[in-house]
């Protein structure tokens, strides 16, 4: 499978470096690593629970109180890998994963400084053997192979006797309804424990009561799963799913097929282009813009301003309608299409162009926001979108010959 991160139109601004990058993909180790509970101890000197949680083995403490500590050690799985994504650039982290500034404005001066996505903040299992089911728990471990649940953490006893936790952002889940595909429908925010359980949302995100226990889900990631780690949220694509995707090439393709067709500007009747893949951050000379509340494509110009006051209220000279005025850039992350239809919708207000269905789809996707607010964002730049429908339908003036 591969985990894509959203508000990255196919790589970090930077460039992709190392372990932190817009996208990772999980191979099969040569060695399993995965781990499954074994030992639980209960503890009641803070030294007992130290000399435990430094035997060299996976283990997760629950601090119930100064004088109790539930320890249990996790023991060796020869039939699973494990996987951690978090903050954190130390070793047992496999995907490094830093806060998403929306409006793909994520240079390195706009680093936040109080970053809420946990150092640790989730692990993903998968099965060694077909069909290699991937399923995700809230924490990873630390590099001293702990995972630490204190004092303030939700903590619970469970029924049958085994402890379970969440941390302190929470990790979030939402499986869309219909798999990946062009008929998805958005599905419903979930809470992952620590121990992969699945819950109803707290109050907020970081409220001390935990939500109801849903017992009819589960933790396993389905092609489209979102996961929201409190600053960042990752899509999880299976093989299977990719392989339905349009690739690199396809969109590149689409690319060429629109610029083969010459759009024109209706007003300065010069020929438009969608720029080159890798050219995307600069504005070109060529490069298509649109009225974003009609959905006529221009080339650039300097005209239709209503006012000083409104900076982007212009008036399309085609229709007359007044609204946003902005650059086209092409959706380049495959991963974010749920079909291989030609580019011809565009986010508002950021102007990301992709197909029909995946502009629809993303459109009505509620994506967690701050502690406890939801609203629907660009994939490819995680801007909130505005407008009557968030999207909207292209319309380009074919060559006058």
């Amino acid at each position: 499978g591969k985990l894509v991160v959203l508000g990255y139109n196919g790589a970090l601004p930077n460039g992709d470096r190392g372990r932190r990058k817009s996208r990772f993909a999980l191979y099969k180790r040569p060695k399993a690593n995965g781990v499954k509970p074994s030992t639980v101890h209960v503890i009641s000197t803070p030294q007992a629970s130290k000399a435990i949680s430094c035997k060299g083995q996976h283990s997760i403490s629950y601090t119930l109180s100064r004088n109790q500590t539930v320890v249990v050690e996790y023991t060796h799985d020869k039939d699973t890998d494990m996987f951690q994504v978090g903050r954190s650039t130390e070793s047992p982290i496999d995907f490094v994963v830093t806060d998403t500034i929306s409006g793909s404005q994520n240079t390195d001066e706009a680093q936040i400084t109080q970053s809420t996505i946990s150092r640790f903040a989730c692990r993903i299992v998968c099965d060694r053997n077909e069909p290699y089911t991937a399923r995700i728990f809230a924490a990873g471990f630390d590099s001293s192979k702990n995972i630490f649940l204190g004092e303030k953490a939700a903590k619970w006893k469970n029924p049958d006797g085994h402890m379970d936790g969440l941390t302190t952002n929470g990790v979030l889940v939402m499986h869309p309804r219909g798999g990946f595909t062009e008929e998805s429908q958005p599905g419903v925010w979930r809470e992952i424990s620590v121990c992969g359980d699945v819950y109803t949302l707290r109050e907020t995100r970081s409220a001390q009561q935990r939500g109801k226990l849903v017992e009819s889900e589960t933790n396993v990631l389905q092609d489209g799963s979102l996961i929201d780690l409190c600053g960042a949220t990752l899509l999880w694509r299976t093989a299977d799913g990719l392989f339905h995707t349009p690739t690199q090439k396809h969109i590149e393709a689409l690319r060429q097929e629109i610029n083969a067709a010459r759009p024109q500007c209706p007003v300065g009747l010069n020929t438009l282009a969608f720029p080159s893949i890798n050219r995307k951050e600069v504005v070109e000379e060529k490069q298509p813009w649109a009225y974003l509340s009609c959905g006529h494509v221009h080339g650039y110009h300097n005209w239709g301003h209503r006012s000083d006051t409104e900076a982007n209220e212009r008036e399309c000279p085609m229709c007359r309608t007044v609204g946003p005025y902005v650059p086209l850039w092409l959706g380049c992350e495959a991963g974010f299409y749920v079909d291989a239809g030609p580019p011809t919708h565009a986010f508002t207000p950021c102007g990301h162009v992709c197909s029909e269905k995946s502009a629809k789809y993303w459109s009505q996707i509620p994506l967690p926001h701050g502690t406890h607010a939801f609203h629907a964002a660009c994939p490819f730049c995680a801007t909130q979108l505005v407008g009557e429908q968030n999207c909207i339908k292209l319309i380009f003036q074919g060559p006058i010959d």
